[in-house]
């Protein structure tokens, strides 16, 4: 062998731990970008927002004003809980924003038009909203439809099913003769949101905390969590090592029916009433949130603690622009512009791993 053949060799040798090194480091980066993204987030909330007259700090430090804010994107939340379920299986529900209108006007119609109680009101929405994410993911399953196809009809279907249950008009107090309730309103509205005593938190914004919770344990300690990443990473492989990609699959299109149904009960007691136009873009925030809190659309990777980051992020900057007068079409422009930023941050990191 040639000296200079040698040279090369340990030129390769001596290059391959720095290049592991490297690659190493951005693995971290990219699996911290959520939690990066959030700090800085934060940061420039703190110096952007409106200040105080009394005290001189920001309004955005305020713990109202936290506390309002999960209050307020609490549905955002639970929308992006069950999103990150599909998202990780690289797939992906448009009916989300749809599911939840269809939720919240038969939610309210249950309760006001035919006088049910509260638990078989919920049961019956649950079960709905279940049953179209099922028929979702079968279809994607079991007929090798693209999941934006199948949800992208879902989302027609549920949002034309609440506009025919409630004949096209807001399920509220006497909005027809026949309702049972003509006034006043169902008392599960006023407890979901109403702040609890000694935690001063609404219902609303727990159910957002514990679908977080909730998940989080699903994805990180149970077999069906691992079979989720299985099935985003490789599904032939998956499929090869003897998991049974379609029923996982629905059960994940499922769970995220669920959810879109509880995001719709939270919907209907916020407003008081059941809009069969609610959730309308929802989607979009859901998608948003998961994406930019770190899980990647491609599947395999990502989790449940970082949607919750993504969330609060895309909260807190139209919190923020919402402060300071920033108009609403804007405000859209800035959360499409972030989705675009952090799939081509994704983007870039697989041609790096390549």
């Amino acid at each position: 062998m040639s000296e200079s053949t040698k040279q090369s060799n340990q030129s390769s040798i001596t290059l391959e731990p720095s290049q592991k090194r490297s690659h190493g480091v951005w693995d971290i980066i990219d699996r911290l970008r959520g939690v990066l993204a959030f700090v800085v987030v934060f940061i420039l909330g703190i110096f952007l927002s409106p200040q105080t007259y009394t005290t001189g700090h920001s309004t955005f430090l305020n713990v109202a004003t936290q506390k309002n804010i999960l209050f307020e994107y609490a549905e955002i939340g639970i929308l992006a809980a069950g999103m990150t379920l599909v998202i990780i299986t690289a797939g992906i529900d448009l009916s989300v924003g749809s599911v939840l209108g269809f939720a919240a006007t038969l939610f309210s119609l249950l309760l006001m038009g035919y006088g049910m109680s509260t638990p078989m009101a919920v049961l019956i929405t649950l079960l709905s909203t279940a049953a179209m994410g099922a028929v979702s993911g079968m279809v994607i399953s079991r007929f090798k439809i693209q999941p934006f196809v199948a949800t992208l009809g879902m989302m027609l279907v549920a949002r034309g099913a609440a506009k025919w249950i409630s004949a096209g008009i807001k399920v509220q107090p006497g909005a027809q003769k026949w309702y049972a309730m003509q006034i006043g309103g169902p008392s599960i509205f006023d407890w979901m949101t109403t702040p609890l005593p000694g935690i001063g938190l609404q219902p609303v914004t727990l159910l957002f905390l514990l679908s977080i919770l909730v998940l989080w344990l699903l994805l990180r300690f149970t077999k069906f969590g691992r079979y989720l990443y299985a099935i985003g990473g490789n599904e032939e492989a998956a499929r090869l090592s003897g998991i049974r990609v379609g029923l996982i699959k629905t059960a994940a299109y499922t769970l995220c029916g669920i959810t879109s149904g509880l995001a719709g009960i939270c919907n209907a007691s916020r407003m008081t009433l059941g809009d069969p136009e609610a959730g309308a873009t929802y989607e979009l925030d859901a998608i948003a949130a998961v994406v930019i809190g770190g899980t990647s659309l491609m599947g395999g990777k990502g989790g449940m603690f970082f949607t919750f980051l993504g969330t609060l992020i895309i909260a807190y900057i139209s919190k923020v622009l919402s402060l300071r007068g920033v108009p609403e079409a804007n405000r859209l422009m800035v959360r499409g512009a972030l989705i675009v930023i952090a799939v081509l941050i994704q983007q870039g990191k697989r041609k790096k791993g390549a």
